[in-house]
């Protein structure tokens, strides 16, 4: 099972692929590595046992920046929703009494009641 972080899991799954020695890159050739693609969809070259590198399709790499810019454009939506509710909540500090209301609540004895002064609630 893949673990959870996002860096042990990309590290999990390059060590899954099937390895290559970058002494077998010269010895099988341009056409040898296209053949092992074709079989095993991506190959990692590997240095002294060590990942070094991975091949795959054009078409995979396509897919992959695809969905990069989609995760990028998903972020980049989050953060404009999140800055227009921190614009609405601030909204409230450029009122014309925002500085009398605000005076009154610091001045003014804490009341709680079991409730919070604070959040969207007051």
């Amino acid at each position: 099972m893949p673990p959870t972080d996002s860096k042990a899991a990309a590290d999990w799954a390059v060590t899954r692929l099937s390895r290559l020695p970058a002494s077998d890159v010269k010895r099988r050739g341009w056409r040898g590595i296209m053949r092992t693609l074709t079989v095993e969809g991506a190959v990692l070259v590997t240095n002294h046992n060590q990942p070094e590198a991975v091949i795959l399709p054009a078409d995979t790499y396509t897919d992959l920046l695809e969905r990069a810019k989609q995760a990028d454009a998903r972020v980049e939506s989050d953060l404009a929703q999140l800055r227009r509710q921190f614009d609405e909540r601030l909204s409230a500090l450029r009122k014309p009494d925002a500085d009398k209301r605000l005076r009154s609540i610091v001045q003014g004895p804490a009341r709680l009641r079991g409730k919070v002064k604070a959040g969207k609630s007051f």
